[in-house]
């Protein structure tokens, strides 16, 4: 028999109880017990990392001194205490001086019967909760695109060839001043039909061709070609987790996505005219994201996390709920389609994208599955998230 001493280990309130405490380690969401002089006498190591502090320095401390001024946590937890019932709020702004931007999170918090003032309080991150709502309107923006891309390839490409064509025969029997006029029609319906072929990738519903990728070589030739072109004078850093297994992908696909993501940040890095300018292109693996399938009862974890981070203006709050969706575009020139197409090629492979804007900083992170072992991998199916 094992002996106390080496089994059992200190819970929130002191007694010892192993396997309660084993139980609130694994659990993914920060669950944390607050004292009536508001200090933390336990948080599970959830806590501990989404705070980014440890628990003997969270011990010594007040809550206020851990969190940011005004925080509405602190007012929920003062409630708690006073009215003895327990308590959900849903969208609270947090943040602490360790954040770079606020967080949404759902709070849940009910007094700890195991001594008096004690209230226990559980967080919940809201952005990964609303992850697959979100994931779910970027498929069904790329899916209505496609839809007109199919209308618009054979009611718009074929009447601009004829356009086009008469425009030339008549071309050497005009005037000067009418040649021009027919030379801009030749311009306009070339532009026409260049954004036809563009929303046309949409209508592709051909399942991928998939293979182990390394996504970090496609990051550097992504960095190489936005360097050499439209990214120069803008600085790179590179944060890659080496030890990161293949995603399983289409290159030349993921290429475009994550050039479409290097462009956008540069351009508007340049379009603000900072200096100077900086992209930081990171990877990391994360095991604990996963997302359930709707409409299954599959969970798709998705531990590859890829992120594009500028130091540019930002995104206006107005656009950030439409950021995916088509023809929406904070330039004076774009169609409104590169981010689009980016949400539709990340969406065939599996995975999601979401975006955390603020002033001089933008991250659009990708998280994506990994490739599966030998046997299991399915190359030529349509992922369902």
């Amino acid at each position: 028999m094992t002996s106390d001493a080496t089994t059992e280990r200190r819970t929130p309130t002191g007694r010892r109880h192993v396997e309660h405490d084993i139980l609130l380690a694994a659990l993914p969401h920060p669950i944390l017990v607050v004292a009536e002089d508001e200090r933390v006498i336990y948080a599970n190591p959830a806590t501990e990392a989404f705070l980014s502090t440890s628990l003997p320095m969270l011990r010594r401390q007040r809550l206020e001194e851990v969190i940011g001024f005004g925080c509405p946590l602190l007012s929920l937890i003062a409630q708690v205490r006073r009215s003895g019932a327990s308590l959900n709020e849903y969208a609270v702004e947090m943040t602490t001086p360790k954040f770079p931007a606020p967080k949404l999170i759902d709070v849940f918090a009910e007094p700890y019967p195991e001594g008096p003032g004690l209230v226990l309080v559980m967080l919940q991150q809201r952005s990964m909760a609303q992850m697959i709502e979100r994931q779910l309107t970027h498929r069904a923006a790329a899916r209505s695109v496609s839809g007109m891309a199919a209308v618009l390839a054979h009611e718009i490409k074929n009447p601009l060839s004829g356009i086009r064509g008469a425009a030339q025969l008549l071309e050497p029997g005009l005037s000067d001043e009418d040649r021009a006029l027919s030379q801009l029609i030749c311009v306009e319906t070339d532009r026409i039909r260049n954004l036809v072929d563009r929303m046309e990738v949409f209508g592709d519903e051909r399942p991928l061709i998939k293979e182990p990728i390394n996504i970090h070589d496609v990051l550097d030739h992504v960095r190489r070609r936005a360097e050499s072109g439209f990214a120069r004078g803008i600085r790179f850093s590179e944060e890659y987790d080496p030890s990161l297994p293949p995603v399983p992908g289409n290159r030349d696909k993921l290429v475009q996505a994550f050039l479409n993501l290097v462009k956008n940040a540069a351009e508007s890095i340049s379009d603000a005219n900072v200096e100077p300018g900086r992209i930081v292109l990171t990877t990391a693996f994360r095991p604990g994201v996963r997302l359930t399938v709707p409409g299954t009862n599959t969970r798709v974890s998705l531990p590859l996390m890829i992120q594009i981070e500028d130091n540019g203006p930002g995104v206006p709050d107005h656009l950030k709920p439409h950021l995916f969706d088509p023809f929406v575009t904070t330039k004076r020139r774009g169609t409104g389609l590169g981010l689009a197409l980016v949400a539709k090629i990340i969406r065939d492979h599996g995975g999601v994208i979401e975006c955390e804007s603020e002033p001089k900083r933008t991250a659009f992170r990708v998280l994506m599955p990994m490739q599966e072992r030998a046997g299991k991998s399915k190359t030529h199916s349509n992922p369902t998230v």
